[in-house]
């Protein structure tokens, strides 16, 4: 071989390793999604004493910790359908209730990446609970192809028996090494049922490690040991996190994949889950994208919302939102903020969130549920309840359906049959006023309702206007006159349907979410 042919030889060698390099950097990166279920926003990188979340704490610490992130929705199957599709829960028809049959209409982003060539797939539980059927009848594929097969003993009885990290290592081993791959990790902890003193016979934690029990909550034994239980679980799905973090370091791959790691709503506790309060719609948000976030390290104050994962998704994809045949949503990326080297404040117009809810589950006349709107901005938080006169966690002699068995509900309902009307019970599962609004910087439990009486009335009106506003740019039936769709439409479980009627003429109905005891032997006085 010549030199004139060696020399072209290196120089084609040269540019294909440049161009090979040049694709290396500008292919999307591979997502891991990590989703618990019913974690509220408490981890160590947050200041939590009790739960220790190393993992969550690594993406945060070598990516951006997010201190405002919410979902639109505290409920599993609507804060779900939320994420998946980009769009608030008043835009979604039946996917705004909980177990409900999901409109074909509205693609998921992990339905829209499948048909664009990734290899999408998840463990244990992606959206519902409720039905999702494509025009053939078949079930839909929303968060990709299950991957289950996998199990471990469980630490608790109250843990579930999936092993899923080692499910993941299924699903990169069936990955095709020429396609980008996206995983939904939906963990069932720190969902109930909680198996009682968990958190310190096994967990080794102490009842003086917490720090704080809110306000609306007795301290004592009781509550603070269920509050250690759910620190136990959620160190759980933190420990597979962490299992999933190191198999990709190990195959060389987490350099360039999106980890997004936070929670469907917050815990499953009186007045969390199942509510529009900050308790219950702030979620734990950390991101980490080493190839891609700007700068590591950062802490974002930003309003986030569910909304903003699909066109982030979607945008990280390399796709336009018009490919996808997703529905239009007013979700914004959050690329900006990767792409940011700025903590604190990043994006001027993120100040705030729209929250709220319909009918979650079951347990009043006629299945009706307890619509809400809010808006959560620069820390205030506004509520409207539409029908007041609702009980809030569905109807007492049906067990407070819409409010998860567990310790610190039996304690609080308990004290209430020896003390009606006590402080606790009327917080949690009493009657609401119209309107609420609260300070979070000096009233983190919105234990004070600035929208009684005269105060704060400029602050009242302004928030209420606006979030009226938006609802109406984004066609919510309840800004039409029209919010009793969402009553009418079908319940996917038909074995509940009429559970109130039913149940009241005497037909022996169970809640296998609730306890025997949580029923009221009579319907209380309002």
């Amino acid at each position: 071989m010549n030199s004139l042919r060696l020399c072209h030889l290196v120089s084609l060698l040269f540019i294909s390793s440049a161009l090979a390099a040049d694709s290396a950097k500008t292919s999307p990166p591979n997502i891991l999604f990590a989703i618990a279920d019913d974690w509220g926003a408490h981890a160590s990188a947050y200041g939590t004493k009790w739960i220790k979340t190393p993992n969550f704490d690594r993406v945060a610490r070598e990516g951006i910790l997010f201190t405002r992130a919410f979902t639109p929705n505290a409920k599993c199957a609507p804060s779900r359908a939320c994420i998946l599709t980009g769009r608030n829960s008043w835009q979604l028809k039946e996917a705004a209730n909980h177990i409900c049959y999901f409109p074909m209409e509205f693609k998921s982003w992990g339905e829209a990446l499948a048909e664009h060539g990734w290899f999408v797939g998840h463990t244990t539980k992606g959206w519902g609970p409720g039905v999702a059927t494509n025009a053939a009848g078949q079930l839909r594929q929303m968060t990709g192809k299950p991957f289950n097969a996998l199990k471990l003993t469980p630490p608790t009885t109250g843990i579930h028996n999936a092993d899923y990290a080692a499910n993941f290592d299924d699903f990169l081993a069936a990955a095709p090494a020429d396609r980008p791959w996206c995983f939904w990790y939906g963990g069932i902890e720190p969902h109930r049922p909680y198996e009682f003193g968990s958190g310190v016979a096994k967990g080794g934690k102490k009842l003086s490690d917490i720090d704080r029990v809110p306000a609306y909550w007795p301290d004592n034994d009781t509550v603070r040991n269920d509050l250690l239980d759910y620190a136990f679980e959620v160190e759980h799905f933190d420990t597979h996190l962490g299992r999933m973090l190191a198999s990709l370091e190990k195959r060389g791959r987490l350099e360039n994949t999106l980890v997004v790691v936070t929670s469907d709503h917050g815990m499953p506790f009186p007045r969390g889950k199942g509510n529009a309060y900050e308790f219950s719609n702030h979620v734990p948000f950390a991101a980490m994208w080493k190839r891609g976030i700007a700068k590591p390290g950062r802490t974002v104050d930003d309003y986030v919302s569910f909304i903003d994962l699909a066109p982030t998704f979607v945008e990280i994809a390399g796709l336009k939102w018009a490919q996808t045949g997703m529905a239009e949503s007013p979700g914004r990326s959050l690329t900006e903020i990767f792409r940011s080297e700025k903590s604190g404040r990043v994006i001027a117009a993120r100040d705030h969130v729209l929250i709220g809810m319909e009918r979650h589950d079951i347990g009043r006349p006629g299945d009706v549920g307890y619509p809400i709107r809010g808006i959560v901005k620069d820390d205030v938080l506004f509520l409207q309840n539409f029908e007041p006169t609702r009980w809030p966690a569905c109807n007492p002699e049906t067990g407070y359906l819409n409010c998860d068995a567990g310790a610190t509900k039996t304690f609080i309902l308990d004290a209430h049959r020896q003390s009606p009307g006590d402080v606790p019970w009327a917080l949690c599962f009493g009657k609401r006023p119209g309107e609420e609004l609260y300070d979070l910087k000096q009233d983190r439990d919105c234990m004070n309702n600035l929208a009684l009486g005269n105060r704060a009335v400029k602050l009242h009106a302004k928030l209420k206007d606006e979030l009226h506003a938006e609802l109406k740019q984004q066609g919510d039936p309840r800004m039409e006159g029209r919010g009793d769709v969402f009553d009418k439409y079908l319940h996917a479980s038909p074995a509940n349907v009429g559970f109130y009627e039913r149940y009241m003429s005497g037909e022996k109905l169970k809640a296998p979410w609730v306890n025997g005891t949580d029923f009221e032997k009579k319907p209380l006085d309002d």
